[in-house]
C-alpha cells in the first residue's frame, strides 16, 4: 500500500533529508587515505543526533540467524555494492567508497547515498561515478504524476545503455519511504513489464540505480548484508529521496532541492 503524504509531512521529510545531506557531505571530507569505515560511522551518529534526530539504519532488520545492521551507515568500498558494514576495512588511495545514510526526524524519514573517491582514482572509475549519479538524476526526472512507475527504472536504464557497457544491479532498488524507511513501492533500475501504479502527488520515492563497472551479476557476502560484484569490478550507488508535492518535485535530501541536478531536464521542483 502506497503512503501519500501532506505539505506538513513533506516538510518534516525535508528536515530529515537535511540531516542525511549534511552528513555526507561531512563524511566526504573525511574519506582520506588510511580512514577506516567504523571512524566515518561514528562521525555520522554524531552528526546525526547531535541535529535533533535518530539514524535509521542502526538496528534496522535482522532475524533468521542475521544479525540487525549494526551500524548507523553503509560502508560498501571498491566490488562492494550495498550494505556494507562499518568496522576495521581502511579505505585506501586509489579506492572508492558508497556511502549509504538515513536518519528520522520526527517520525519521518530521509535516506541518501553517495560514492565518494579516495584520492586519484583511475578514469574509468572515475566514469563509472559520473555514470551512476547521472543515472539517478534522469530516474528522478522521470517523476511525472500520472505516469507509470516503470518509467523511472526505463529512464536509468536507457541513459547507462547510451553510455557504455555497465551492469546494471538487478534485485535492489529504490522504494517508497515516509513514515518507515523501506514501504511499497519497490522502483527497480531496469525496464520491466510491470507498470506497476500511477505516480501521484503525495507520494515520496528513493530513487538509487547501482551500477557496476563489469557484469551486473552478484552475491551476497556471509555476514548477511554486503552485496558484492560476482566479477570482482568495482560498483557505485547514488540515492535521493524526491517527494512529488502539488508545486513539483522536492528532492528533500538534496541541499539544494534537486534545482541542479534537475535544471538540464526543465523539471518543475517545489518552491
Amino acid at each position: 500500500m502506497v503512503e501519500l503524504k501532506n505539505e506538513e509531512q513533506f516538510a518534516l521529510m525535508r528536515e530529515a533529508g537535511l540531516i542525511v545531506a549534511r552528513t555526507l557531505e561531512m563524511l566526504r571530507g573525511e574519506v582520506k587515505d588510511g580512514v577506516t569505515t567504523q571512524h566515518l560511522d561514528t562521525l555520522a551518529e554524531e552528526s546525526i543526533r547531535s541535529q535533533d534526530a535518530v539514524p535509521s539504519f542502526k538496528g534496522y532488520g535482522g532475524g533468521d540467524g542475521v544479525q540487525a545492521f549494526p551500524g548507523v551507515i553503509c560502508a560498501s568500498i571498491n566490488n562492494e555494492i550495498v550494505h556494507g558494514i562499518p568496522g576495521d576495512a581502511v579505505v585506501r588511495d586509489g579506492d572508492i567508497i558508497s556511502i549509504d545514510c538515513g536518519a528520522i526526524f520526527q517520525g519521518w524519514h530521509g535516506d541518501s547515498a553517495i560514492t565518494v573517491p579516495c584520492g586519484e582514482v583511475s578514469d574509468d572509475v572515475t566514469e563509472l561515478l559520473r555514470v551512476t549519479e547521472q543515472s539517478m538524476w534522469h530516474g528522478i526526472a522521470a517523476i511525472v504524476p500520472g505516469d507509470k512507475l516503470n518509467n523511472i527504472g526505463r529512464a536509468i536504464q536507457d541513459y547507462v545503455r547510451k553510455q557504455g557497457s555497465y551492469g546494471i544491479v538487478e534485485g535492489y532498488g529504490g522504494h517508497g519511504i515516509g513514515s518507515q524507511m523501506h514501504m511499497d513501492p519497490m522502483i527497480l533500475n531496469h525496464r520491466t513489464f510491470d507498470k506497476g501504479p500511477k505516480m501521484r502527488v503525495g507520494m515520496a520515492l528513493a530513487i538509487e540505480p547501482m551500477i557496476n563497472l563489469g557484469r551486473k551479476d552478484t552475491w551476497e557476502l556471509k555476514d548477511g548484508w554486503t552485496v558484492a560484484t560476482l566479477d570482482g569490478a568495482p560498483s557505485a550507488h547514488f540515492e535521493h529521496t524526491v517527494c512529488i508535492t502539488e508545486q513539483g518535485l522536492w528532492v528533500t535530501t538534496a541541499l539544494d532541492g534537486g534545482k541542479t541536478g534537475l535544471e538540464p531536464f526543465g523539471t518543475t521542483l517545489h518552491p
